[in-house]
């Protein structure tokens, strides 16, 4: 294996961990022997392999890996033992973090947060600031729904599709920032708010994920008792 990158003896500290600045050894994809990359804590955090790379102030820290020829870029962030691999972008101000694994030709931008056991993979595209955590199972589109400035804190809700084949929410304003089922989240919702007119907006918005995720979950349980057979 013929190394691309090197650490430049550049270093930063991060939440109480060193990182040090690479740069490219030798010519890969649209990168160029001397280009300056992003921050990593150790040379395991990114593949020699492949065309995998991390630029501008994006970091790379903990036991996370970048590998294949995915790409952390911006000022992004994969931290813990997360993963991306594949064709994989991790952009602007994301994070992967925990366990979570991003893949295949996913995308994650924005202020978009991926975290615990997480898998996003396929052609997913997280972005905004939608966050996808727990067990979520992401691989298009049509698997996560995210609504801005909804309810008495103009909060973000994301609604995804679990590897089991349920419906997951996180939204933080219920007393803990635990995901929900989505029956979890009505019950809170009527718990919190009665009947009033932030009620009826989370009414309207859970008939809209429950359009948008049940044909997913549909799917999703044919697709286990598939592989269970």
């Amino acid at each position: 294996m013929t190394k691309k990158y090197e650490l430049t003896g550049e270093t930063k500290t991060f939440v109480g961990k060193t990182l040090n600045r690479i740069r490219a050894l030798r010519d890969f994809a649209d990168i160029t022997a001397g280009d300056l990359g992003g921050w990593i804590e150790r040379e395991g955090s990114l593949s020699h392999d492949g065309d995998a790379w991390v630029s501008g102030n994006a970091r790379v820290s903990g036991n996370a890996r970048v590998d294949g020829d995915a790409r952390v870029s911006g000022d992004a962030r994969v931290d813990g033992n997360a993963r991306v691999d594949g064709d994989a972008r991790v952009s602007g101000d994301a994070r992967v973090i925990g366990n979570a694994q991003v893949s295949g030709n996913a995308r994650v931008d924005g202020d978009a947060q991926v975290s615990d056991k997480a898998w996003v993979g396929g052609e997913a595209w997280i972005g905004g600031n939608a966050q996808v955590s727990s067990n979520a199972r992401v691989s298009r589109l049509d698997d996560y729904i995210c609504v801005t400035s909804i309810g008495s804190e103009n909060g973000v809700f994301t609604a995804y599709l679990t590897k089991t084949g349920n419906i997951e929410c996180n939204r933080g304003c219920f007393g803990d920032d635990e995901p929900k089922t989505l029956a979890e989240f009505e019950s809170a919702v009527e718990a919190t708010h009665g009947d009033n007119e932030h009620a009826t907006a989370y009414k309207h918005m859970i008939a809209m994920v429950k359009a948008r995720l049940e044909p997913a979950v549909v799917e999703r349980r044919a697709e286990l008792h598939k592989e269970a057979a």
